[in-house]
C-alpha cells in the first residue's frame, strides 16, 4: 500500500517543472530586487547603470541551471521508469530548484544593497561582486548535485 502511494507520488510530480519553477522564483526575485536598486540608483548616478546590471545578469544565469536539469530529466523519462530512478530525478529537481531559489534571493538582496551602496561609495563595487559570486556558487552547488543525481 505504501509503495503504491510513493510510486504515484513520484510519478505525479512534474519533474522538469519542479526545478524550473523554484529556480524561476529565485531568478525573478533576484532580477526584481536588483532591478529596483538599479532604478533607484540611476536617478542620482545614471552613468553607473551598465556597471550595476551585473546582479540582474547573475540572477538570469541561475535560471539556466534549472533549464539544464529539466532537459536532462525530461530526456531520461520513459514508460518503465523505476521508483528509485523517479526519486533520484525528484531529488535532482529539488536540489537545483531550492538551491537556485536561495541563490536568487541572495543575489537580489545583495544586488539591491550593493548597487545602492556603490552609487554612494564606488569602492563597494568589488565587495558587492565578491558576495554575488559566493551567492551564485550556491546555485552552482545545487546544479552539481542535480547532475550527479540525474546521471546516476
Amino acid at each position: 500500500m505504501a509503495t503504491e502511494f510513493l510510486e504515484c507520488l513520484a510519478m505525479a510530480v512534474p519533474l522538469p517543472a519542479t526545478s524550473s519553477s523554484w529556480l524561476a522564483l529565485g531568478a525573478a526575485y533576484g532580477t526584481a530586487k536588483s532591478g529596483t536598486g538599479i532604478a533607484a540608483m540611476s536617478v542620482m548616478r545614471p552613468e553607473l547603470i551598465m556597471k550595476s546590471i551585473i546582479p540582474v545578469v547573475m540572477a538570469g544565469i541561475i535560471a539556466i541551471y534549472g533549464l539544464v536539469v529539466a532537459v536532462l530529466i525530461a530526456n531520461s523519462l520513459n514508460d518503465g521508469i523505476s521508483l528509485y530512478r523517479s526519486f533520484l530525478q525528484l531529488g535532482a529537481g529539488l536540489s537545483v530548484g531550492l538551491s537556485g531559489l536561495a541563490a536568487g534571493f541572495a543575489i537580489g538582496i545583495v544586488g539591491d544593497a550593493g548597487v545602492r551602496g556603490t552609487a554612494q561609495q564606488p569602492r563597494l563595487f568589488v565587495g558587492m561582486i565578491l558576495i554575488l559570486i559566493f551567492a551564485e556558487v550556491l546555485g552552482l552547488y545545487g546544479l552539481i548535485v542535480a547532475l550527479i543525481l540525474s546521471t546516476k
